[in-house]
């Protein structure tokens, strides 16, 4: 049984997924885990790879849903991609960019590419 929180964050990603769908994005792959990280969305913009981060506030009057990815949540995100990267592309062979959607209860959709930059 899925709690009310992990319902409305299902819905959020599959809203966020059939919205990238339109706009050209290939589907990959949902809810890849490893450790402490989570991927929502994984999919691909014709050769990139994207890690997509949904974000869903019911009362965005304060803070948009965008705003809510922290430092630490950030960071999180790329250690997860990298070990996407490690178990499933070579790394020298594919470019890949992290985004985030942020969705209100109203069903406005907020897309930023390249949302998080990664140095090496």
């Amino acid at each position: 049984m899925f709690s009310l929180t992990q319902k409305i964050g299902f819905n959020a990603e599959k809203t966020a997924c059939r919205y990238l769908q339109k706009q050209g994005l290939s589907f990959i792959t949902k809810n890849f885990r490893y450790k402490q990280g989570e991927i929502d969305l994984i999919m691909s913009d014709q050769s990139m790879l994207v890690f997509i981060e949904v974000r869903y506030r019911r009362f965005s009057d304060f803070i948009h849903p965008v705003a809510t990815v922290t430092p630490l949540k950030q960071r999180r995100l790329i250690k997860t991609a990298l070990h996407y990267l490690q178990k499933h592309r070579p790394l020298d062979k594919i470019s890949c960019r992290f985004d985030i959607v942020g969705i209100t209860a109203d069903r406005q959709i907020t897309w930023i590419k390249n949302a998080i930059e990664v140095e090496y």
